[in-house]
Order: structure tokens, then sequence, then C-alpha cells
């Protein structure tokens, strides 16, 4: 391994494009860490029962270390580059792992899920970038959709620990899940050792041999004159030479004619994923299930599992078709759907409920109607599903693949801090949502749903199966609020395109010399 990577591994575009993922992983083992101890009578006698504020504020502190990670990445992924900022997101998950899992009262844990969400900030940002950036055209939506199964895996997982330890009596109950969850973080970043630097970074921190190479290994199978790595090549090249005559890397780039547009679809579209009411489904599934009349932990433990397994199941379509289907369809068809599945929950929640008490809390819930607690509870799995196959793994995509090379990195991690803020704001604000304004929550985040259906017929163009050096002519046609009007088959190039241009440009560079 001469190279500094394995050209075994690089000549596989799934292993390549998918092992970072595992970064995706950590975010699902984190958010089931969680859910599954709400009802554990040891978790809350350990950290002397929460109320509901409290509560919402341990939760809530991942995403608040997540937000600073992902806004590190600024300087992470253009300092460092792609490959060690992802090894270092696996180090930080296994220190707050270990302190988590010793932790004795409430200020060491949240210190603990604080370092976990550096880790969880910082993969989230960077490992998309990173896949969008090793990847073919015709592959990048699903490979870089392989982030949000990942994500939904480490969810199913983390769950069927907590299951499983649930049989345990005391602490460690959940101690042993939380320090089993530092396993992943450790293959993440030793397995990280064998995989390459991003060609795009390389070359834009002038290092164009290897990024030949390793294009060669990626694209090739180890020849540098395939017509792929010669077309990925010089449009790298084109592209970035481009971008340096148009200012510094800064902050400012962001807010510069043409990208200032992708910067707030990048940031729009990941408040959107929040505020689709997704995490309200999975940080608390416990209480949306206790609220439609499921009593019994292991019962509620059970209902919420299925849950989780129809979230990877159904993730996987999405993952096959993003690329045929299109990531405008995904978002406008996924949002409408999502919100019919919330407006049932609260409309059903507002005619069958009433105020009763849960664990000694006064809360809104269904009582003695079986009949409505399974539509409520089967309401809740459509959605989920809904999510898992539209906007889970498109709102992961878009963003990676919008931005030019030499904001890349600023722009994803300022569109994934996006993210963590209102990740962050819906992880606290939850629980009193829940217990002061009832089924009215689920219409809340329903409403979300439509007006971000709005926002993406009028505002989002088409991305799929282009180049990231195509996508600039994507936004060059303008069209700001008439999205739609954006023809899939424009960007498209042949080799012979980019090395007629490439010519062109010499020829009238060797004449102005003259």
């Amino acid at each position: 391994m001469g190279k500094g990577y394995s050209a075994r591994i690089a000549s596989n575009p799934y292993i390549v494009g998918t092992f970072a993922c595992i970064g995706g992983g950590l975010f699902g083992l984190d958010i089931s860490s969680m859910s599954a101890v709400l009802n554990n009578p040891a978790y809350a006698n350990t950290f002397h029962n929460p109320s509901s504020n409290a509560q919402g504020a341990i939760v809530a502190s991942m995403p608040a270390g997540s937000l600073i990670g992902a806004l590190s990445v600024t300087y992470l992924g253009d300092k460092l580059g792609r490959k060690k900022t992802i090894i270092l997101a696996g180090l930080f998950w296994v220190i707050g792992s270990i302190i988590q899992c010793a932790s004795i009262n409430r200020g060491m844990l949240v210190v603990g899920r604080i370092i976990s969400g550096l880790s969880v900030g910082i993969s989230s940002t960077v490992v998309p970038v990173y896949q969008s950036e090793i990847a073919a055209p015709a592959i990048r939506g699903r490979l870089v959709s392989f982030q949000q199964w990942s994500i939904t895996w480490g969810i199913l997982l983390q769950y069927f620990v907590q299951f499983g330890c649930s049989y345990i009596n005391g602490t460690a109950s959940f101690r042993i899940p939380w320090g089993l969850q530092m396993i992943p973080a450790i293959v993440l970043s030793l397995g990280m050792l064998a995989f390459p630097e991003s060609p795009r970074w390389l070359v834009d921190n002038n290092r164009e041999a290897e990024a030949l190479e390793i294009l060669a290994d990626l694209h090739g199978g180890g020849n540098p004159q395939d017509e792929l790595v010669v077309l990925e090549f010089e449009e790298i090249k084109s592209q970035v030479y481009f971008e340096r005559t148009e200012g510094a890397k800064a902050w400012s780039d962001l807010f510069k004619r043409g990208v200032m547009r992708r910067v707030f679809l990048g940031t729009s579209l990941q408040m959107w994923s929040q505020l689709t009411g997704v995490n309200v489904m999975m940080y608390y599934v416990v209480y949306v299930f206790e609220g439609a009349g499921l009593t019994g932990r292991r019962a509620n433990l059970i209902a919420d599992s299925v849950q989780y397994v129809l979230n990877v199941a159904f993730t996987v379509p999405a993952i096959i078709y993003i690329d045929k289907w299109g990531r405008r369809p995904m978002f406008i068809y996924g949002c409408l759907i999502m919100g019919f599945w919330l407006y049932l929950v609260g409309g059903l929640q507002a005619r069958f409920g009433e105020m009763g008490t849960v664990d000694n809390t006064a809360t809104w819930v269904v009582l003695n109607n079986p009949a409505a607690t399974k539509a409520i509870i089967v309401c809740s799995y459509f959605f989920v599903c809904s999510f898992a196959i539209t906007m889970g793994p498109a709102s992961w995509a878009y963003p990676a693949e919008i931005f030019p090379m030499r904001v890349r990195a600023k722009a994803v991690s300022l569109s994934t801090a996006t993210n963590w803020l209102f990740n962050f704001a819906l992880a606290w604000a939850v629980p009193p949502m829940l217990q002061n304004i009832q089924w009215k929550t689920y219409l809340v985040f329903g409403t979300f749903n439509f007006a971000a259906c709005i926002h993406f017929i009028f505002c989002f163009p088409e991305t799929a199966q282009r180049s990231l050096e195509e996508i600039e002519d994507v936004f060059s046609q303008g069209h700001e609020f008439s999205a739609w009007a954006v023809s899939r088959s424009v960007g498209k190039k042949e080799l012979a395109d980019v090395l007629a241009h490439k010519v062109g440009k010499e020829s009238l560079e060797k004449s102005e010399g003259a």
C-alpha cells in the first residue's frame, strides 16, 4: 500500500463510496441510544427523573455539539483533507462514548453527548462531500444516499442492543449499549487508512499527479488514459483553475453572485429535512406511542423496533433509484405524502384523545380505544416509510453536489450546520410541545411539509446524473423561481467537448500572450 491507500479497494466504487458512511451510522446510534432509554427506570433513577424540559436538553446536547462540528469542517475539510477529517471524527466519537458510558450525573452525560456530537457533525458534513468527490456521476446520488441508509442501520442496531439489554436490571441496561457504540467508530478511523483522498481536494492543493493516479484507480481500472478518467481529470482541473481566479476561498465567497443562491438552497433543504418532523418520530417515538395509548415498556419497545426496521427497508429503493427518479420528485412527493400522514396522526389524536396520565405525568393520550391506537401507530409507520424512500437519502445528496469546489467544504458545512441547528432546537422543544399543545404538534409539522413542497417546486433544479462540474451549467441557466424549466439534458458533456474547450482555451491564451 505504497500509495497511501489500497488500489484494490479504490477500484470498487461501492466499497470506496460506502465505507465512510459508518460516520452516518454514528448519528443513528445516538438517536436510538436515547430514544430507547426514555422509559427505562434505571436511566430515570440514575439521572434523577429528568422533566420534559431537562430530557429535551439532554437529547439536544448532541446536536449542539454537531452544530459546532459541522462548522469546523469549513477549516478541517480544506486544511487536513477529507480523509483525515473523517478519521478525526471517529476519534471524537470514541472519547464521547467513553464519557457517556461512565456518566454518573446529567452534567457528565451532557459533556459526553456534546463530544459525540462533534464527531457526528464532522462526519455528517465531510462524508457526503468525500463521496460526491470520488463517485462517478452515474452513481453519485446512490452512493451519497448510503449516508442515510447507514443512519437507519445505526438506529436499528443500537435499538436492538438496547432492547436486549432491557432484560438486564440496573445501570448496565443502558451503559453497555453506550459503551458498545464506540466499536463502529474505531473501525471507521482504522479502515479509512486504506482509502484514497479526494482527487478534487488533491488538485486544489497542487497534487495533480496523485489525483490522476487515484482517479485511474477509482474509475479506470488503474488506466490513466481511460476516457472517463481523462474526462473527469480535465473537468476537475478546468473547474479548480477557473475558481482560483474568482478569489480566495473565504466566507465572503458564499455570498458572491451565483453561489449565494445555492447556499440558500442547501441550508433551506437541511432546514426542511428537520421540519418534516422525522426526528419527532425517531428521538421521541416512545412518547408518540405512549400518547397513542400503547402501554407497557416491552410492548412499546417492540412497536418502536418495527418502525426502525421499516426505516431501513424503505431506504433501499431510494438508494437504487435516486439517480433515475431524480432529486426534485423525491422532495416534492415526499413532503406531500409526509404532510398527509402527520395530519392524520394529529386528527386521530384530536378526535379520540383526552388529558390523562402517563408515568405520573399529565399528557394527552388515547385511552381504551385499540382501533385508534393501532391507526395512529400505522400512520406513524407510513410517515417514516415515506421519509425513508424520498426526503431522507435525497436531502444528503443534494447539498453535497451543488456547490463550486472553492466553497464546497464551507458551503456543505454551513448547510449541515443548519440541519443540526434545527435538530438541536426541535430535540429540545418537542417534549414540551407534546406536553403543552399535544396533538397540534403533528399539525405544525404537517404544515411545514406542505410549505416545503411549494419551495421545492419553484426553487430546486434537478441535478441527477451530472458531474459536479456539469452542475455549474445547471445553475448558469437561471430560473431561480421556475426550477422546473431546467431540462435534465442541460450540462451533459462528452470527452470531445471537454477537450475541444481545453484546446480552444489554450489557443486563446497563446494568442493573448503573443
